[in-house]
């Protein structure tokens, strides 16, 4: 790498220049058969850990907003088997576990169609959803093992978003198109962004992506029917003390286009299919106004953080990154950045200069053990990749949710860490060999997970290397999160090699999407991989990641081309963990309504004066455990208005104005309270309005039974 100049030196260009360069569609509109879907993949709203900060404390206590899975297919209309699936879900991240669920559910309906090679199972990466589905050991941890729950609501969520997709294959078009889009990300490591070289830098304006690109799917009459985005931003909008499941600002974003297009339609019932997806987020943050101190009687109460380690005092835990409704709320910060996503993508959708996508529909898949893979650079150095290893400063944390103790960023000392630690470590996990040691230098090793195998696999070391090609665009499938400029190398080098082998032409645009198919954590270039801030930190498999990724994309480019010849070498396939996962999550035992009262009783009724906008209603019931039926594709309440004298459902337990929350008010008891609310927006009718509440119970003796509670009447004026 240091010896290749040149190599840096011709890192992308601005992706926007290979789109703005063509005034208005360009030539006739490739016909493909397209189709759309959305399913619900909520799991258990409470009691369970919530994916993303890892936090043991962070425990689900309602719902804000339903998960989802949106699907988009692609195939050549002229050879429909030429085709590929990608899937947008509104979680943290792809799992090898749930993708092999999902890919054998869809074998199994669609023989030969949709297979291993044409799936990509990509999450928005949000930190607000439920967790315990990866089926690795490092991520359950805080989720107390396995929760089978969460799993299985995902993988059933989007098989059904997946045969609705099909379900509506039709023919239409694709156009593709970007923008800047100013004001909803930062670079929350910019310390180790400046350790790039200084001529690689100067080539962009910005530490952090700001172009939003955007796949536009049109029907044959050239209405639209959805788009596919990819843009840079963590989902990190909803911080790390937030209990009530959301989709983040990814998940909000869908959310506002779907009810742009149609305002009439339920969450989760749009025929119109809104995806934001996720691309190089490694050190993106939507915590736009920056990281500061919160410690108060603390002279630097108030103060930036440290710059270089991100420290308040020397410690990381009061260092916190501030989103632009932070005066506000944290969800008034993930609504201001998911509207940003949602003006950007208007812009594209209603722009006359888009590209028209035309050419063949491809995939390629491969595995690849990146323990102690070896291959060459492009200076003629071999090199090999690590078994995985997390660094001292993955417990450092980030701006978004800071660790603890006493870990911080930016510390790739080859001294010894703190003393207590350094004997802890070894009892967690194996004492990392002299090899290993030296193969992850300069990262000091706190996890040397790649050898730790009880009672299952730690980490992944097997990873899943996957392309898409729709025409003049190519996806770059990445099983895990790379940073800003790792994601601008990667791009250049598959671009470049795209159009030097004449797969495409000067037209061929490449995106990424991630972390997909299977967490392998981060992805730093080598030159932030020596600063070990966390994105270095938690770069698993060594120093030459990056280049391993880019070495093993470039060498796939052929087997995307129009004419595919052999298949690609593959190593075997990860190892299935799921069947020997431990789950210390106890099971709902039973429900009991107080003495006196029945299931869905109201207690807190709603008020008796008229509400105004503004204004939030509030109700609370004789409540069951929602663990009992998860209500997949339905709402635990309804807001419903008066209209002509039927009753009408409003609002549902997704739309972003209503929350619910459960509360255990007695474990022996068996008792518990549904608390529901609804913040009344501008522009809602005058009129007559009920709460509906949808529970199901679980006796300590026989079945499962729902019920239906119900408030009194208000009114809106």
């Amino acid at each position: 790498m240091t010896g290749s100049v040149l190599y840096y030196l011709t890192a992308m260009l601005a992706s926007t220049s290979v789109l703005q360069s063509n005034a208005g569609m360009q030539g006739v509109a490739g016909q493909y058969l397209l189709g759309l879907g959305i399913g619900d993949i909520t799991g258990p709203v409470v009691e369970t850990n919530m994916m993303g900060y890892a936090s043991l404390a962070q425990t689900d206590t309602g719902l804000h907003m339903r998960q989802r899975s949106r699907v988009f297919i692609v195939a050549e209309e002229a050879n429909p088997s030429n085709t590929i699936v990608f899937i947008n879900s509104d979680i943290a991240m792809g799992d090898t576990g749930v993708r092999r669920s999902i890919v054998s559910n869809l074998t199994a309906l669609y023989p030969g169609l949709y297979t291993n090679e044409n799936i990509a199972f990509v999450g928005t990466h949000q930190h607000s959803g439920v967790g315990g589905y990866l089926e690795n050991l490092l991520p359950q941890i805080t989720s107390l093992g396995y929760v089978a729950a969460t799993a299985n609501a995902i993988v059933q969520g989007t098989v059904l978003a997946v045969q609705k997709a099909h379900n509506s294959l039709a023919p239409g078009s694709l156009s593709l198109g970007n923008t800047t889009v100013l004001n909803a990300n930062i670079n929350r490591s910019p310390s180790a962004y400046l350790a790039n070289p200084a001529e690689e830098r100067a080539q962009y304006e910005f530490d952090q992506d700001k172009e939003l690109t955007l796949l536009r799917f049109d029907d044959a009459s050239g209405n639209a029917r959805g788009f596919l985005s990819f843009f840079a931003v963590h989902g990190t909008s909803l911080y790390e003390n937030n209990t009530l499941v959301s989709g983040d600002n990814k998940g909000m974003a869908a959310y506002l286009y779907e009810s742009m297009i149609e305002p009439d339609a339920m969450p989760g019932n749009a025929t119109f299919v809104a995806g934001f997806t996720q691309a190089n987020v490694g050190d993106t943050s939507p915590n736009t106004l920056g990281a500061f101190c919160e410690s108060p009687g603390e002279s630097y109460d108030g103060m930036a953080c440290d710059f270089d380690h991100s420290t308040c005092g020397g410690t990381v835990e009061d260092c916190h990154g501030r989103g632009p409704g932070f005066r506000i709320s944290d969800f008034a910060s993930n609504e201001i950045i998911a509207q940003y996503q949602v003006d950007g993508a208007q812009t594209v959708m209603e722009a006359s200069n888009r590209s028209a996508v035309t050419g063949s529909v491809r995939s390629v898949h491969i595995y690849l053990d990146m323990a102690n893979h070896t291959f060459t650079l492009p200076n003629g150095t071999s090199v090999q990749t690590c078994p995985p290893a997390m660094g001292f400063a993955f417990a450092g944390g980030t701006t978004d949710g800071p660790g603890a103790f006493d870990f911080i960023q930016g510390d790739n000392s080859s001294q010894p860490q703190n003393p207590f630690w350094e004997i802890v470590k070894d009892f967690v996990t194996p004492a990392p060999s002299a090899a290993q040691i030296a193969c992850q230098n300069p990262k000091p090793i706190l996890l040397n997970t790649g050898y730790a195998d009880l009672p299952y696999q730690w980490s992944p070391s097997t990873v899943d290397i996957q392309m898409l090609r729709v025409g003049q665009l190519v996806m770059l499938v990445m099983p895990g999160e790379l940073t800003t400029m790792s994601g601008r190398r990667i791009r250049q080098a598959v671009r470049s090699e795209l159009i030097s082998s004449g797969v495409l032409e000067n037209d061929a645009y490449v995106v990424i999407a991630g972390p997909a198919n299977t967490y392998a954590h981060y992805v730093a270039t080598l030159e932030e991989y020596s600063s070990q801030r966390y994105e270095g930190a938690s770069t698993i498999f060594g120093q030459y990641t990056l280049d391993a990724y880019i070495d093993k994309y470039t060498s796939l480019v052929p087997f995307i081309a129009d004419t595919v010849t052999g298949t690609p070498a593959s190593d075997a396939p990860p190892a299935e963990q799921t069947s020997k996962a431990i789950s210390l999550q106890l099971p709902v035992v039973f429900d009991s309504a107080p003495f006196g009262s029945s299931f869905g009783q109201i207690q807190t009724d709603v008020g008796t004066t008229p509400y105004q906008e503004g204004q939030t209603v509030f109700a609370t019931f004789v409540g069951a455990n929602p663990r009992n039926n998860l209500r997949l594709e339905e709402t635990f309440f309804s807001i419903d208005r008066l209209v002509s004298g039927a009753w009408q459902m409003f609002r549902s337990d997704s739309h972003p104005s209503t929350t619910y929350s459960w509360v255990q008010t007695s474990t022996i008891l068996g008792t518990s309270q549904v608390n529901i609310t609804w913040s009344i927006e501008n522009g809602t009718p005058a009129g007559t309005y009920r709460i509906r509440y949808f529970g199901d119970s679980k006796p300590l003796i026989g079945s499962i039974s729902s019920f239906i509670g119900q408030s009194g009447n208000f009114t809106i004026s």
